[in-house]
């Protein structure tokens, strides 16, 4: 494969991943498999991916525009809390194998779509969405799943928002762009710093995950929630779907 095919197949694949990225989760699940494709061990796909990672939620939080000061400070205090968890989870990264990539990934599969058919609580007051202290060591276990292996992270952070804190699903997008993209900063250090990144290939796939990043944030807004739920849906479909074998 000529390194200029090896480019726009990166980008294409990575203009996928961001859309899903940004608008549900799961594109980690495309790129790091085609990383490997192209000849990554399983560490250094991993730790490449988190190139991609970065790119594309510095264009998606761009896109989506900046919050009401109050708005703002919520991810970022959010984000504090997944930050020693993604560490630890980067670290242990660096051992982790095909098998375990499968396994763990069918396990937040499932566990998303328990959590699409239990039916939200209903809020009593708009003062009292978001309050929950449930999503302190949520975001704690979600940062570790996030450092480890990244692979479905969205899914996670949108049950955790859409559930315990009440959010609608474009607040919850807007939020987890910004926090992913903070915890995914030292992440990608971890892998650097252990020889785990090849920052040429990572490059030619945040390319990608930027543009689509960008355009799932415009999606978005201008669509509003029936469009963040619909490709959420489809995407966990279509996962399950591929990991029953059906395709």
């Amino acid at each position: 494969m000529s390194e200029l095919i090896q480019f726009l197949a990166l980008f294409g694949i990575g203009c996928l991943a961001g859309l899903m990225n940004v608008l549900a989760g799961g594109g980690s699940a495309i790129t790091v498999p085609a990383l490997m494709f192209l000849g990554l061990d399983p560490a250094t796909a991993n730790g490449t991916n988190r190139v991609a990672i970065v790119v594309q939620n510095v264009s998606a939080t761009a896109s989506f525009g900046i919050p009401e000061a109050h708005e703002a400070s919520r991810p970022v205090m959010y984000g504090l809390w997944t930050l020693p968890g993604a560490v630890l989870g980067a670290l242990a990264a660096v051992r982790i194998t095909d098998a375990w990539f499968e396994r763990v990934l069918a396990v937040v599969l499932l566990g998303l779509v328990i959590t699409m058919i239990v039916p939200r609580r209903k809020v009593q007051s708009v003062q009292s969405a978001g309050r929950s202290v449930w999503i302190y060591p949520a975001l704690l276990g979600i940062g570790f799943y996030g450092g480890f292996i990244q692979v479905g992270v969205g899914f996670l952070f949108m049950a955790a928002f859409y559930h315990v804190l009440q959010m609608d699903l474009v607040r919850t997008s807007m939020h987890k762009v910004a926090i992913i993209l903070m915890y995914t900063l030292p992440a990608l250090l971890v892998f650097a710093v252990l020889g785990n990144v090849n920052w040429l290939t990572g490059f030619a796939l945040a390319a990608g995950n930027a543009a689509g990043g960008w355009q799932a944030a415009r999606l978005a807004i201008r669509n509003g929630e029936k469009v963040v739920r619909a490709v959420l849906v489809a995407v966990v479909l279509g996962m399950g779907a591929r990991m029953m074998g059906v395709f």
